[in-house]
């Protein structure tokens, strides 16, 4: 937890084909069972009660650009069929319609528990595991990978100058020494 996963989502987006189209993040473990269907898919006005307009799901945000997963391990199995059959068809259906919409969407997936371990339990469905775990990249703890601590820094002060709009011309390097000094326990998030 808190070693970066967003961050490289994001940079892999940005250098990638699909780059002018939308990014979106969804923290998987947020989405309640009984909402997850309309927050990924949308839903028509008069599907329930309450939805007085149209609403556009995860999937409508993201068509044509890049889908973030983060914590994908957390939902349940239910949950996994449900967003198994967008990944595999490449389509939905909005709550309150009849018809499938295509999406072109990319996405990413990244949790911080170990998947294998998690479908030998039973957690996660072995078609589910299989349609998710393409290219895997493992981002071990920012203690494991010091020499990404200067970049990572650099990073972050370029973010701030630009949010506070300060010119800030980088690091000293003592301040950059002490940085890899320390173990990072709550990784890029503490950082």
């Amino acid at each position: 937890s808190g070693t970066g996963k967003e961050l490289i989502a994001r940079t892999r987006h940005q250098v990638s084909v699909r780059k002018e189209q939308a990014l979106g993040t969804v923290n998987c473990a947020s989405i309640p069972e009984t909402l997850f269907e309309r927050e990924f898919f949308g839903h028509l006005r008069g599907a329930f009660t309450s939805a007085t307009t149209d609403k556009p799901g995860y999937f409508d945000q993201a068509h044509g650009g890049t889908l973030f997963l983060d914590e994908v391990g957390e939902l349940a199995p239910p949950l996994q069929v449900k967003l198994l059959r967008a990944l595999q068809e490449k389509e939905y259906t909005p709550l309150g319609d009849t018809v499938s919409k295509k999406v072109n969407v990319r996405i990413i997936a990244a949790t911080h528990k170990d998947l294998r371990e998690q479908l030998q339990q039973g957690f996660i469905r072995e078609d589910f595991f299989y349609r998710i775990r393409v290219i895997v990249i493992n981002l071990p703890p920012v203690r494991d990978r010091k020499e990404d601590i200067p970049l990572l820094a650099a990073h972050f002060l370029n973010r701030y100058s630009q949010e506070t709009n300060k010119s800030m011309d980088g690091f000293h390097r003592k301040a950059i020494d002490e940085l890899m000094l320390y173990d990072w326990p709550g990784n890029v998030r503490e950082l």
